[in-house]
């Protein structure tokens, strides 16, 4: 029944081969480039406190598994808390970073180190 009320009329749309893509233009290229490149640092930085938990936890095992609040382990205060903080962290810089870039692409001019587009306020 919900078949029969239809508002739209879908056309399959087929395969694209990505060498049929036109190449993009330079300012989207550079915005890629520099999306990949913040996304890339900060994924390292995070893998790397993610895989030194279990490093810990081999090598001071009795530091990472005593009772800290009421129990909780260290191992699972840095697991739990810590890495989510990180996150939140990461995803803020990640945030920031790309409106200043969408912000320097939009305008053509820098942001400086203060926030602001050739004396204006960048937010």
């Amino acid at each position: 029944m919900a078949g029969e009320y239809s508002d739209y009329e879908y056309v399959e749309a087929g395969k694209i081969d990505v060498k049929d893509l036109p190449p993009l233009d330079s300012e989207t290229e550079k915005i890629m480039k520099g999306e990949f490149s913040t996304g890339f640092k900060l994924s390292i930085l995070y893998y790397l406190f993610i895989f030194t938990i279990p490093v810990l936890n081999w090598f001071a095992p009795e530091f990472m598994f005593s009772s800290m609040f009421g129990g909780m382990t260290y191992a699972w205060f840095l697991t739990g808390i810590v890495a989510m903080a990180i996150a939140f962290i990461i995803a803020y810089i990640h945030t920031n970073r790309y409106e200043k870039r969408l912000a320097k692409y939009e305008t053509g001019h820098t942001i400086k180190p203060d926030g602001s587009v050739d004396g204006r306020s960048a937010g």
